[in-house]
């Protein structure tokens, strides 16, 4: 039942596919504050629970993307959503303490590698212009959705149920996943590349000048996602904890998937903006906004709920400005013979950002004490340089394709 790629029907059911592969994918961090105290975790080790998903992936997807340039993508996709389905169970039945937790969150960012990108690929490779970028962001949006979604369906099951149920639950809906793209996706062969091509041979992408800039956009903004995704949570429970928010005020799993929400709208507004006004500048602003927030969040830890809610909404809102933009920047600026392995280099640099950003919020939360407003204003607001030196790095990039 293989539908014809670049129709709207094919477009949809990878886009669920997407969104049920991702559905298990923030069940950790949701749930982080009780896993912290269960297993008695230091914001180090819970930041490398966290970040291993993203370490593990950045190895696996130059290998994997690139790949859906020699074999059908269809493999590679069967690949990625049976190991995210394998690792979501595997952490709910067997995970009994950080080793074991930290081989499935690898597992599960091996599994990540192999449906993220690739599904992104399938979906624009048959398509050019206005229709790709729509596309991709359309893509971004149905993903998105599905991360913000995943901290209340956690919250939730954790609560009806036990945290390991969440965890089953995720398996399950990225089992699903796996029996749409095999049914949906074709076994197409790509285009044959040229005979001296190598599998991992990046050269040629490194010297688009224009993608590597788009690629460099990409690797703060995730690590920048990733930290708040990751730290949201613990650090709305701590400013809680602090001040009691009132009693009309969800608790804070259900207040990120809000966040995660209304991030969706803004990643969608930001790419017809981008179409509109120009990408470069839509990024800039995103960029700009985001260290500047990501400045003066943490310092909220001890100050009135509502402010320590504003700021996240406002940081999150500013993370997402430019997450579509910044894909389909790069899709559109790489060779369409290299699509696979450009968009592997972009995943890869992004991951790594996503790999670091967390681990290096809990260093600096436990060097700085672990708890109270400076501590969190601290291991936030590293975050801030990091986005102003990105932002340099994409200006100097951009000037010199």
């Amino acid at each position: 039942m293989a539908l014809l790629p670049g129709t709207p029907r094919f477009t949809a059911a990878m886009v669920a596919a997407q969104v049920l592969t991702q559905m298990g994918a923030f069940t950790l961090p949701a749930l982080l504050p009780g896993y912290m105290a269960r297993w008695s975790l230091s914001g180090t080790e819970a930041g490398w629970l966290i970040g291993i998903f993203f370490a593990a992936y950045v190895p696996a997807v130059p290998v994997l993307l690139a790949l859906t340039d020699r074999v059908p993508a269809r493999r590679i996709y069967l690949l990625g959503t049976g190991a995210t389905a394998l690792a979501h169970l595997g952490f709910g039945l067997f995970a009994e303490g950080f080793w074991s937790a930290l081989a499935f969150r690898a597992l599960a960012g091996i599994g990540w590698a192999g449906a993220y990108m690739p599904g992104l690929k399938a979906i624009a490779d048959p398509l050019s212009g206005a229709a790709q970028a729509r596309a991709v962001s359309w893509h971004a949006a149905g993903v998105g959705i599905a991360g913000a979604l995943s901290f209340a369906v956690a919250g939730a099951t954790a609560a009806l149920a036990t945290a390991e149920a969440a965890f089953i639950l995720g398996g399950a809906l990225a089992a699903c996943a796996f029996l749409i793209a095999l049914l949906v996706l074709p076994e197409t062969r790509p285009p044959a590349r040229p005979g001296s091509a190598r599998l991992l041979d990046f050269r040629p992408v490194l010297a688009n000048r224009r993608a590597m800039a788009w690629i460099a956009g990409y690797c703060v903004h995730t690590l920048e996602m990733a930290v708040l995704r990751a730290w949201a949570v613990a650090f709305l429970a701590a400013a809680f904890a602090v001040s009691a928010p009132p009693a009309w005020l969800p608790g804070p799993t259900v207040l990120f998937t809000l966040a995660g929400l209304l991030g969706i709208a803004v990643s969608l507004a930001g790419n017809e903006a981008s179409l509109r006004f120009g990408r470069a500048r839509i990024v800039g602003i995103a960029m700009l906004g985001g260290a500047a927030l990501s400045a003066v969040t943490g310092f909220a830890a001890g100050a009135a709920p509502l402010l320590a809610l504003a700021l996240v909404l406002a940081w999150n809102a500013a993370i997402y400005l430019d997450s579509s933009a910044l894909t389909a920047g790069t899709v559109q600026a790489a060779d369409p013979a290299l699509r696979g392995a450009t968009m592997g280099l972009h995943s890869m640099a992004g991951y790594a950002g996503g790999f670091a950003g967390p681990l290096l919020c809990g260093v600096v939360l436990d060097l700085a004490g672990g708890e109270g407003a400076l501590a969190w204003g601290l291991a936030f607001g590293h975050v801030a340089l990091i986005t102003l030196a990105g932002f340099a790095v994409l200006r100097r990039l951009e000037r010199g394709a």
